[in-house]
């Protein structure tokens, strides 16, 4: 959605990223999701913040965030300190967190995020790492909000999590770029295997920072904070909400306050939460219980021959041969190498991204697990085959040993002769929908083609029925 009138968003965002790390930050309690166990058993003195308990560094992590940053092509700093961050919260057990505030491993990085009208640059102003907090659970309210709850409870399972936090610069100008941002972002680090940076989990969470301007001004006005937002389209629909909601705040010649708001996917309302709170509030110095870390060159250099080919390298040369969302698509779901051995193997490009992105995904096919050699004769046969042998071969590809052989050999039927009483009795059932198309409404077409193949129980070739459904409608 792009602002109303003469207004333009600015957006900035911040990004927690839970580390797949074996254990915790800085203590060696078992770390993450599907661990065993059940709520606070995960938990040790360290984590929990008993008196005399000290941290310990997890190597991991660190290499981890180094390797993130170089892929963001950030500065990484040969000297990083730890840092209190301290704040009172129920679900922070000792009263602050270990965070890092001046002196983080990653700072002054760009992310590129293709477009149709060239590359977005979008800055990267730091990557650091923290610990998690703690997981309140709130029960007896709507959707698990602290709204109305009746009561909350604090699991410290998740307390002591590597996490890293990125904080983009105010780069981007819609949603649709600060979702399109984030697609991208997601799949490089899923590719750097440092996360499954899954919003449904909790393993990557996003806040967005939103202000409006005037179209062509380059001032930064108050800004205010979305949070609790699990999944890219909540994103991007809570920074609609809140642009509009600045639009009206400030066209009613009101001043806007720095708040920060949940907003609730379901309903699409914007709640209010608490005023933001700036660094001030958080009195950080440095963590006297743990010393600097200064990463060495021999390190760094390891950690960068390890990165893999990024996402927008990668989007711009499959859109050679594919249009840019083909490409975004492919690429931000993990898709793109299939689809190039694929096309390797014989099948059509745009065949073989439509059938990739819109078959595999929808039959929820493992791209793996994919012979590229198969799937490229499935492609390729696509014409002449039952739309029913096709989904069901799709179906099983992944399964060890997939041949499309058999599916091959079931020909669909493309007799004229023998598809033409069945699609004139489709068109005399259906005289209203004949009439409609041809008064204008043309997307009909699908429709009869759609019921022609239910009436053969998908035996027919799709492409001769739309020709053949196309030709009788002309008549």
């Amino acid at each position: 959605m792009a602002a109303a009138g003469a207004w333009e968003p600015v957006i900035g965002l911040e990004i927690h990223v839970q580390l797949k790390t074996r254990t915790k930050m800085f203590c060696r309690c078992a770390s993450g999701y599907g661990v065993g166990g059940g709520e606070n058993t995960q938990t040790c003195p360290v984590c929990l913040g008993f008196p005399g308990a000290l941290p310990v560094p997890n190597r991991q992590a660190i290499d981890w965030t180094i390797k993130l940053g170089l892929a963001l092509d950030c500065e990484i700093a040969s000297r990083a300190v730890f840092s209190r961050k301290n704040y009172f919260y129920p679900d922070l057990s000792k009263g602050y967190q270990i965070s890092q505030y001046d002196l983080p491993f990653c700072r002054n990085g760009t992310m590129i995020v293709p477009t149709e009208h060239g590359d977005h640059r979008v800055g990267i102003v730091r990557a650091h790492l923290e610990e998690d907090a703690a997981k309140t659970v709130h029960v007896g309210g709507a959707r698990g909000r602290i709204g109305g709850a009746e009561i909350s409870l604090v699991d410290f399972n998740r307390g002591g999590t590597p996490l890293v936090e990125i904080v983009t610069a105010p780069d981007i100008g819609s949603s649709d770029e600060a979702k399109r941002f984030l697609q991208l972002l997601r799949q490089t680090i899923v590719e750097l295997g440092i996360s499954d940076a899954e919003m449904e989990k909790g393993t990557l969470r996003v806040d967005a920072n939103v202000s409006i301007r005037p179209k062509g001004s380059t001032e930064l006005r108050t800004r205010c904070e979305l949070k609790n937002m699990n999944s890219f389209s909540y994103v991007a629909r809570g920074i609609d909400a809140e642009v509009a909601r600045q639009i009206g705040v400030w066209e009613s010649g009101k001043e806007l306050r720095q708040e920060t708001f949940d907003f609730d996917g379901a309903s699409g309302t914007l709640t209010p939460r608490r005023s933001k709170e700036e660094a001030d509030d958080y009195r950080y110095f440095p963590e006297p219980d743990l010393v600097p870390i200064e990463p060495s060159a021999e390190l760094i250099a390891r950690l960068r021959a390890e990165l893999p080919e990024l996402p927008a390298t990668r989007i711009r040369r499959v859109e050679q041969a594919l249009d840019l969302e083909q490409s975004m698509v492919l690429v931000s779901g993990g898709l793109d190498r299939l689809w190039e051995a694929t096309v390797a193997a014989g099948a059509g490009g745009k065949a073989a991204a439509n059938v990739i992105a819109n078959n595999l995904v929808g039959a929820r096919v493992d791209p793996s697990a994919v012979s590229p050699g198969e799937l490229a004769a499935l492609i390729s046969a696509r014409d002449r085959i039952p739309r029913q042998a096709f989904d069901q071969a799709i179906g099983k590809l992944a399964e060890p040993g997939f041949s499309a052989a058999p599916y091959l050999a079931d020909e669909a039927v493309s007799d004229e002769a023998l598809l033409e009483p069945i699609v004139d009795a489709i068109l005399a059932a259906n005289a209203a929908q004949v009439e409609a198309y041809r008064g204008g409404k043309t997307g009909l077409l699908g429709f009869f083609v759609g019921q022609v193949m239910k009436e053969t129980g998908g035996k027919a070739n799709a492409r001769a029925v739309n020709d053949l459904v196309t030709k009788k409608l002309a008549g």
